[in-house]
């Protein structure tokens, strides 16, 4: 008589975690497991003392999605706020960065830049935050687009950036750290960056649009694309009016797309901006294909949380 699979446990899941993440610990990331809970660091961060961060992942939490609880750290619908706020308090725990004020956006995917250096009266609207200012935890939320950390060893200043398609093609990285040299006297080749987990190049398909955004504003955009850039940059349509084909309606050939690598394209803008190559820490997991794992927007088709990547100055 064939035996019945045992359901799915918590402690299979943190195990396929663990060799999920063994890959990234031979490319300079390792996992911080905290009870049920995992996260994500830079080891090259963890070097700084003075420094808090980490990069959540779905795994444990009190939110209940499906079948599985995770750790939806965002304001969603189909979750409760008091299982959102004891998934946040159980993420600062695992920080282990005392008791920090959390700073977190209304995310708009634009190049809204904050300073803070304490706590906002109100929740801000923007894609990224700078302080230098210890005691604060700036956070931004993602479920694929690119979660950015930026750390000035020099003079102990901090950034957040929340990077979709539309914030890099706005240059939001590159401008963050010009708005660091404005306040803090940043230079760009004492900056450490990490760009933690986000949908791969093998999983973000966009249409003709964004490649010809994106080809008006890099000359270089042709590297981070796979699939036929140049005829959609150039907005080269093989039947731009359908009617002339005599097609029947809903019978045209879908439109040409492509797949865009967002890290990659971030990660042009940092050295771009003068920061070393060497400095610079890309993770390699998609959150698209490791869905178990991370929350994935585009996956799930919107019903998913939240992850956080967050750094701060300890007080």
């Amino acid at each position: 008589m064939r035996k019945l699979r045992k359901p799915y446990s918590g402690v299979r899941r943190r195990r396929t975690a663990d060799r999920a993440v063994s890959g990234e610990h031979r490319a300079g990331w390792h996992a911080v497991r905290s009870g049920r809970l995992t996260l994500l660091r830079a080891r090259v961060m963890d070097h700084l003392p003075w420094l808090a961060h980490g990069f959540s992942t779905r795994t444990g939490g009190s939110s209940l999605l499906g079948e599985a609880r995770v750790l939806n750290l965002g304001w969603t619908e189909w979750d409760t706020r008091q299982a959102t706020e004891a998934n946040r308090a159980a993420f600062l725990r695992a920080l282990a960065a005392g008791r920090p004020w959390l700073i977190t956006l209304r995310q708009c995917h634009g190049d809204v830049i904050h300073l803070v250096d304490s706590l906002p009266a109100h929740t801000l609207s923007g894609d990224a935050l700078i302080t230098r200012t210890p005691g604060l935890l700036l956070a931004v939320q993602t479920a694929d687009c690119v979660p950015i950390l930026l750390v000035d060893g020099r003079h102990h200043a901090v950034a957040a950036v929340h990077a979709g398609w539309r914030g890099t093609l706005a240059r939001l990285a590159e401008k963050v750290l010009g708005r660091m040299r404005m306040e803090f006297d940043t230079r760009a080749e004492d900056v450490i960056a990490t760009l933690g987990p986000a949908i791969g190049r093998c999983c973000y398909e966009v249409g003709p649009e964004v490649a010809q955004a994106f080809a008006a504003q890099f000359s270089e955009a042709r590297e981070w694309f796979e699939g036929p850039f140049a005829r959609l940059a150039v907005g080269d349509d093989p039947a731009p009016f359908p009617w002339l084909s005599m097609t029947p309606p809903g019978h045209q050939e879908p439109a040409p797309r492509v797949r865009l690598d967002l890290s990659a394209a971030n990660r042009r803008q940092l050295e771009t901006a003068g920061v070393p190559a060497a400095q610079i820490l890309s993770s390699a997991l998609c959150t698209s294909c490791r869905s178990d794992l991370f929350f994935s927007h585009r996956r799930e088709r919107g019903r998913t949380g939240r992850m956080m990547a967050v750094v701060g100055i300890r007080g």
